[in-house]
């Protein structure tokens, strides 16, 4: 299993059910090529970045969600691509929510994986979550692609990381 998506949702509120996915992007850990998958004009809040300003409605569920699918089998053929993310239990339900209005399938499946959690076991500490954000190159910038690419690259360092301490045994 190596077709490694990794994904990064820009949303104002706390779920699918009240709030609004703008935008989000998606990096194919393998080649690197990516997807932005735009819904809504949105800009970072400047009292707060991490939450979008919402403009005008840009495409709709189906367009986007139907974009997605096309690029996943693009990039990694047949094989199921494996949703990952620097936090899964947020980014993976408004991506499931996105296939749900589109009535598709979710091309994930229903379930992701935090790289916040592969570090930890890495660092023999469950507790251990957030130090591996050290390794992003790209800029973590509330640009859905850039956030994704840098834990691209954050978790590339990992794996060679993972492989030096597997040689050292």
């Amino acid at each position: 299993m190596s077709n490694y998506v990794f994904v990064d949702v820009e949303a104002l509120g706390t779920s699918p059910v009240n709030g609004t996915m703008t935008e989000f992007g998606a990096v194919h850990e393998k080649t690197r090529r990516t997807f932005h998958g735009v819904l809504f004009e949105g800009t970072p809040d400047p009292a707060n970045p991490a939450v979008p300003v919402v403009g005008a409605r840009i495409n709709d569920a189906a367009t986007v969600a139907g974009g997605l699918s096309d690029w996943l089998r693009e990039v990694g053929g047949k094989e199921r691509p494996v949703f990952v993310s620097d936090n899964p239990a947020y980014d993976f339900m408004w991506i499931a929510g996105l296939f749900d209005e589109a009535g598709l399938p979710n091309p994930f499946g229903h379930s992701g994986r935090r790289l916040g959690d592969f570090y930890a076991g890495l660092m023999n500490n469950w507790g251990d979550t957030q130090a591996w954000k050290r390794f992003r190159q790209t800029p973590h910038d509330h640009h859905p692609v850039n956030d994704a690419m840098g834990n691209v690259e954050a978790f590339q360092e990992l794996k060679r990381m993972a492989k030096e301490q597997r040689a050292a045994r």
